[in-house]
């Protein structure tokens, strides 16, 4: 998506050149690869680990660190792995929405017209407070110091990052429909002072 944004605003008469068909089945398949990738790896190291505590976990969906408390085996060399690994995968993803974004804006600020501003920034702000929500949530979900790890905080945790941002997604994109804007502020408002 930033791509898209990138090329949209920086380079609006390549737009069709540069992202023909070819180039987004290519960038599919590279999401699409890496992420199976990043499965397939926490799958088959999670599945050679011996469990010798048990296999009930107390959370709603079966997590790959809480899976790795129950192993009887020294699992940190394997868990750090696992984490250098998918880091590796969100930092390249994190750094390549980082840059178009900065590329967009440095662009859009050499546009004269404030409100030409208003389009461009209306345009990238929400993908870029959505996919800040899910990488910050999901970071502090797996680089949390042990220490302050209790299965309450990471049921929370693993809620946040895993409903949260799917959910309130549709709401961020949608506060570009102005009608939708003006009720929401019409209710906050009529909360606010009654």
């Amino acid at each position: 998506m930033p791509y898209d944004r990138y090329v949209a605003i920086c380079k609006p008469l390549h737009y069709g050149t540069l992202l023909g068909s070819t180039t987004c089945v290519h960038m599919a398949a590279a999401a699409w690869g890496s992420g199976f990738i990043n499965v397939l790896l926490h799958t088959a190291i999670t599945f050679s680990l011996p469990l010798c505590q048990g296999n009930a976990l107390d959370q709603f969906f079966r997590e790959i660190p809480q899976i790795l408390k129950l192993s009887c085996s020294h699992s940190y060399l394997r868990e750090v792995g696992l984490l250098m690994v998918s880091a590796s995968l969100v930092f390249r993803c994190f750094v390549f929405i980082l840059v178009s974004y900065l590329q967009i804006f440095r662009a859009v600020l050499r546009i004269p017209s404030e409100q030409e501003w208003h389009k461009a920034f209306a345009t990238c702000l929400p993908h870029l407070a959505v996919a800040s929500l899910y990488i910050s949530t999901a970071m502090f979900a797996h680089l949390k110091p042990p220490s302050i790890s209790t299965p309450s905080l990471d049921l929370v945790v693993s809620f946040l990052y895993s409903v949260v941002p799917p959910a309130v997604n549709p709401l961020i994109y949608s506060m570009r429909n102005k009608e939708l804007k003006d009720a929401v502020w019409k209710r906050v408002h009529w909360t606010l002072f009654p």
